[in-house]
């Protein structure tokens, strides 16, 4: 990079999870001169070199927006994702899928050399669950029956039409697993475990138990981790997709340690059945079919990031589960919006 030009980064979904830990890790980055977050709500948050503008890509005149925003920048980190409502996926659809293309349509438009997208391990296909794990050249079908992975999936096929078309266009695709840090424990808990769950009930000391189910393995990082390895593909030259998850991972019994729980064996279709009266009952928003994904995604292999990237994961699994619950109990939170702290809203 020209030692004179300092990068000018803008960021969708910038007040999320990731994004709350992105923009705090470019600001102090020296090769970047200023960073544009972008939200449907402004949040009260000040940060050195970072300033804000209010952007809805559920909106079909976003296009227009992006296009006065992203002129003249040099990276777009496009984080931007609705979970919710689960029971009505076109709400998702238009505003994830529809406004991704809008991104990226305006990318191209805008000039912008470089594009960086949040894709997820939940864009892989079913795959095998021991190390060491799946490179990123593992399929990226999805479990179809889940709308975040439809969605995650559809815009990896997306962005391979993109990428041909737009072959001066610098592409990257992060995929990394669960994300975790203390501040985004209420927003979690919202999410998937619904307003009705305070977070003061998400207590080592009150869950004895845990379930010990076929297929329940997955990965996790801290989501600073996954934010510093956002940083080095904006400020760096690297292309393609990448798998980002901490060391070990994490299974019932890795659980059970962490939660001085005991592990008890459970049949799948018993849990799932719970979960999907739950969910039909609107008790809950975490659908089972999401359920159904989670126990069916492969264990990842991370070497292309540490080779390429440089990047290295600063905490462990272990670590980052015990932000998230340390968290849920003190209802930690951010100043925006969607990571307002709370023990009960």
């Amino acid at each position: 990079m020209n030692a004179s030009h300092r990068l000018r980064v803008v960021v969708t979904g910038a007040t999320g999870n990731v994004g709350t830990s992105l923009v705090r890790a470019l600001s102090r980055d020296p090769d970047v001169g200023s960073v544009l977050g972008l939200a449907r709500r402004l949040p009260d948050l000040t940060l050195p070199g970072v300033a804000w503008h209010r952007a809805d890509l559920s909106r079909p005149d976003s296009e227009q927006v992006l296009g006065d925003l992203l002129a003249g920048a040099d990276a777009v980190v496009h984080l931007a994702w609705r979970f919710q409502p689960t029971h009505d996926p076109v709400v998702t659809w238009r505003s994830n899928v529809e406004g991704s293309m809008r991104v990226f349509d305006a990318v191209r438009a805008a000039g912008v050399p470089a594009l960086v997208h949040a894709s997820s391990v939940g864009a892989y296909s079913p795959g095998p669950k021991q190390e060491p794990g799946v490179d990123e050249g593992w399929p990226t079908h999805g479990w179809p029956d889940a709308a975040y992975c439809r969605e995650k999936a559809y815009l990896e096929r997306v962005l391979d039409t993109f990428e041909l078309r737009n072959p001066g266009i610098r592409v990257v695709r992060m995929r990394p697993g669960f994300l975790f840090k203390e501040t985004s424990a209420s927003e979690q808990r919202r999410i998937f475990g619904g307003t009705h769950l305070p977070g003061m009930l998400i207590r080592p000391d009150l869950l004895p138990l845990v379930p010990d189910l076929d297929g329940l393995r997955f990965q996790v990082l801290h989501t600073d981790d996954a934010a510093e390895a956002y940083r080095l593909a904006v400020t760096g030259d690297a292309r393609g997709p990448f798998n980002l998850a901490a060391d070990t991972v994490t299974d019932a019994r890795a659980l059970g340690e962490l939660l001085d729980a005991r592990v008890v064996r459970a049949p799948v279709p018993v849990v799932r059945a719970a979960l999907a009266t739950a969910w039909h009952a609107r008790a809950v928003p975490a659908s089972p079919h999401l359920f159904d994904a989670v126990l069916r995604l492969p264990v990842m292999d991370c070497t292309r990031a540490r080779e390429v990237l440089g990047w290295r994961p600063r905490y462990s699994a272990s670590e980052a589960l015990t932000a998230f619950l340390s968290g849920a109990v003190r209802g930690s939170g951010e100043p925006t919006a969607p990571m307002a702290g709370s023990r009960w809203s």
